[in-house]
């Protein structure tokens, strides 16, 4: 039956002794405050309205109240906590709430939901993942999600431990020419080999030798080094074998090194072709400068030179030169006369600021003109002096 909590009549609070502590109303404001509240204050609520007049009218509504208490941070649990091995083992995480009410459990990998499949089972409340057997997609960041009507929180994430491996066992190399299992390499090259494999532990490696049908075991660990000048035959075929100690799976892979000299002769010969070219352009540009500063001496040092030594001479030779007019004995006078004529800056040939007279017989012209007409006439004067 309904308890009786508290009531009003013309703005006056009739209360219940046993709830006035509890239940408080202000008129005109029907409304009904708890304070304290607790768990044993769930349940359904009804209020009654009565109005007296000629009549009374009275009307009621029933309200359900739920009491919740906020969820705490949960917490997520791995077994075995040692880890599992890929299609073997398995793994199960419970996730735990210490405080909170009519809670909702969702579980996160990599932030996104998880649904129950054939190897992924969840319990009623959705509490405890199971996953089994294990595979390496199983791996990532596992948290649980908390939800109650008044409150949400998430757990920190947390992985599982899975081993698996190896996979995608493979070779590279530093130097050669990779194509398929062959490695080219030119002879003195050292080239390094590096062996990996996808594994949890990391895998343990070993390098394996086949000469004239027999094997060996050459070396331990991920890489090798080959000094192909210490190799005895051109063409040696290696094995990299990786072994995962937990899950007890090994794998290997088999390639085959070839030593040439085909890389040392293409460089010779291309240092070969290449010496002719270079000996032909050093010959060219050393005549090319050689012409250059040939051109540049004839031009600027004669020049000065012979300006010098015109510029420098008295008015008394220039004078002097006009005693030679052709007509006198040509034998005695014969000889090697110079005529130099030079450019002045302008790059038209100088001439004398005046001109010479002339001897008898010969009008007066430039002292250039003058010598040069001695210089012409004289091989037929001195062909008339011996006739």
């Amino acid at each position: 039956m309904p308890k009786y909590l508290l009531g009003s009549v013309n703005k006056s609070v009739v209360p219940d002794l046993e709830y006035q502590h509890k239940f408080t109303m202000m008129p005109p404001n029907a409304s009904l405050l708890i304070n304290p509240l607790q768990f044993t204050d769930e349940g359904n609520y009804i209020v009654k309205v009565n109005i007296q007049g000629n009549g009374t009218l009275s009307a009621s509504q029933k309200i359900q109240v739920t009491v919740d208490d906020p969820v705490t941070k949960p917490t997520v649990q791995i077994q075995p906590s040692s880890g599992a091995v890929e299609y073997v083992g398995n793994v199960t995480l419970t996730c735990l709430v210490e405080k909170g009410t009519r809670m909702a459990y969702q579980w996160l990998k990599n932030g996104r939901p998880v649904r129950s499949s054939s190897t992924n089972s969840l319990s009623p409340q959705n509490n405890i993942l199971h996953i089994a057997p294990v595979t390496k997609e199983d791996i990532g960041n596992y948290s649980c999600l908390v939800t109650n009507p008044v409150s949400e929180i998430a757990s920190d994430s947390i992985m599982p431990t899975i081993y698996y491996g190896p996979y995608g066992l493979r070779v590279n190399s530093d130097k050669g020419l990779k194509v398929g299992e062959v490695f080219t390499v030119d002879i003195g090259e050292a080239i390094l080999f590096d062996c990996s494999a996808d594994s949890y532990p990391p895998n343990t490696y070993s390098w394996i030798q086949r000469t004239d049908n027999t094997t060996y075991v050459i070396k331990h660990g991920p890489r090798l080094e080959v000094a192909s000048e210490k190799v005895a035959q051109k063409t040696t075929d290696y094995v990299c074998c990786a072994y995962n100690n937990v899950t007890g799976r090994q794998d290997e892979t088999r390639f085959t090194v070839i030593i040439t000299s085909v890389g040392l002769e293409k460089l010779a010969q291309k240092g070969k072709s290449l010496s002719p070219l270079a000996s032909i352009t050093g010959i060219s540009l050393f005549l090319i400068i050689s012409m250059c500063l040939l051109l540049l001496w004839k031009k600027y040092q004669p020049y000065k030179v012979i300006k010098q030594k015109l510029e420098g001479r008295p008015e008394t030779e220039y004078r002097k030169a006009r005693t030679f007019s052709g007509h006198e004995d040509a034998l005695d006078d014969f000889g090697i006369y110079e005529f130099v004529a030079f450019p002045d800056a302008s790059g038209v040939p100088r001439m004398p600021s005046r001109s010479v007279p002339a001897s008898d017989g010969v009008p007066g012209q430039d002292l250039h003109n003058t010598i040069y007409e001695v210089i012409q006439h004289i091989p037929a004067q001195q062909q008339d002096h011996l006739e």
